[in-house]
């Protein structure tokens, strides 16, 4: 297997915003310093939850550049730079690096559903200008598109592709994509986090972990000293809230609203085409944190 960026749990960070909608730089060093302190592996930034799709070029670097001074080396920085824009993504990957980040996450092409070879050839011109480790995010839910085996065959073939984000909920493919292709695998459901670590999983990149960074983080070591016991347990505790944040498919939504009622951002504003939390999806996170024995 390729080595891993990182093994264990790694956030997919909101974004905090002010009332006006400009990233409040305040409350995202509370966070990143809230995560660490959870003892996350890595802190993944300007991703999908991170509304990344809604941000300026200049934004993203920013926010990027931000993360990578505030963690200064104490976990990796994964930098979301993805889009269905081959050039664009190409330009995110290259500044992104500079930027000082570890590794860059970059989404399959969504929208346009390219061909087979039309999805290579985005990663083989991401993988020319790329330095730093390629995290391949495959989330048809999102994307539209239906990846074949081989594909992934001649994606392994690309010099810094290393790793996968699977967030297919497809554990069949997932054992045979990675047993043919070396790459290091990341589960991309919080659901799913034990079964995808029982077939070859080295960690996961979360919603969860916002408010349940040190619960998961007991639950990959009890996995890996083979206390499958205290896994099973835990994977079981957390249900509640994996359910009250993802049930809907409002994620990066309810993030926020389970970061509000813990303390760690003091705003919930979220950039249109997203609507910040209601009080009824507040208290739908607090519930689940509860259920979850977080609170």
């Amino acid at each position: 297997m390729r080595t891993p960026v990182f093994t264990g749990t790694c956030t997919a960070l909101v974004t905090p915003f002010d009332e006006n909608g400009t990233i409040n730089y305040d409350a995202f060093g509370k966070l990143i310093d809230d995560q660490i302190a959870g003892g996350v592996d890595a802190v993944c930034v300007c991703g999908t939850t991170g509304e990344s799709a809604t941000m300026s070029i200049r934004e993203h670097i920013a926010a990027v550049d931000y993360c990578v001074e505030k963690v200064n080396h104490r976990v990796k920085v994964i930098a979301g730079a993805g889009s269905n824009d081959t050039a664009h993504t190409v330009r995110m990957v290259e500044q992104t690096q500079e930027a000082g980040a570890d590794a860059v996450l970059v989404v399959m092409p969504y929208y346009s559903r390219p061909s087979q070879d039309g999805i290579v050839g985005h990663y083989k011109a991401v993988d020319e200008s790329a330095e730093k480790p390629i995290i391949v995010y495959d989330v048809p839910g999102r994307t539209g598109l239906k990846v074949k085996v081989g594909t992934y065959d001649r994606l392994a073939e690309l010099e810094h592709v290393k790793a996968v984000k699977d967030a297919t909920g497809d554990l069949a493919a997932a054992v045979e994509k990675q047993q043919r292709t070396g790459l290091a695998w990341y589960s991309g459901d919080d659901g799913l986090f034990l079964p995808f670590l029982s077939i070859g999983a080295v960690g996961i990149i979360s919603v969860i972990a916002h408010v349940a960074s040190n619960p998961m983080q007991q639950l990959v070591q009890a996995f890996d000293r083979g206390d499958i016991t205290t896994a099973r347990r835990l994977a079981n505790q957390l249900a509640p809230l994996v359910h009250a944040l993802n049930g809907d498919g409002y994620q990066a939504v309810m993030a926020k609203a389970a970061l509000k009622v813990k303390g760690v951002i003091p705003s919930t504003t979220m950039r249109l085409p997203n609507i910040g939390p209601d009080a009824t999806q507040l208290d739908k996170a607090e519930e689940g944190m509860r259920a979850a024995g977080l609170l």
